[in-house]
């Protein structure tokens, strides 16, 4: 696993079930809210200071992702992808990367063509018991309570990556 995690050099998440607990809350007026964990978005920034970039590809689209896509600096996001292989292999291609290079996070069978091809494939705890086999990582957590810190943290100590990133806040 070292080796896998040691060449991955983008992150690529799906949002729903994955950032979030899946569900989708609309309010009297038709208008859309999701929970985002703290953690987990701290955990994209950790792995950003470690020089991996972080892209979400979703089949929704909502500007509540917008926004917290925007809050975070990830810039590389796909919206609306029916087909979410189409947006990866684009984004693949203008980084000049190969599919290890990649780490993807997928709750659903909708996620398994991207799944079956990076690097480093990950679920969340709660994610369809179909994409399961299919993954190097499963999560302890369920998406939006944790999952991708968790994968973030993995990923960072696994590679070698933690003590660059977070060592100078175990020293006084």
């Amino acid at each position: 696993m070292m080796q896998k995690l040691a060449k991955i050099k983008l992150l690529l998440l799906d949002v729903d079930g994955v950032l979030t607990d899946g569900r989708i809350i609309y309010d009297n007026n038709g208008v859309e809210s999701k929970a985002f964990h703290v953690r987990d978005g701290h955990g994209l920034k950790l792995v950003q200071r470690a020089g991996i970039e972080v892209g979400i590809i979703t089949g929704r689209s909502s500007r509540v992702v917008e926004q917290r896509a925007a809050e975070l600096g990830i810039s590389l996001l796909y919206q609306g992808a029916k087909n979410k292989l189409e947006p990866y292999r684009q984004i693949l291609a203008d980084r000049d990367l190969c599919d290890e290079q990649v780490a993807y996070v997928g709750d659903d069978v909708v996620d398994l063509p991207i799944l079956r091809r990076v690097g480093f494939a990950c679920t969340v705890a709660d994610g369809v018991s179909d994409v399961k086999p299919y993954v190097d990582y499963v999560a302890s957590l369920p998406g939006g309570a944790g999952a991708v810190r968790e994968i973030c943290d993995l990923l960072l100590r696994r590679s070698g990556r933690w003590d660059e990133v977070c060592g100078r806040y175990f020293t006084d």
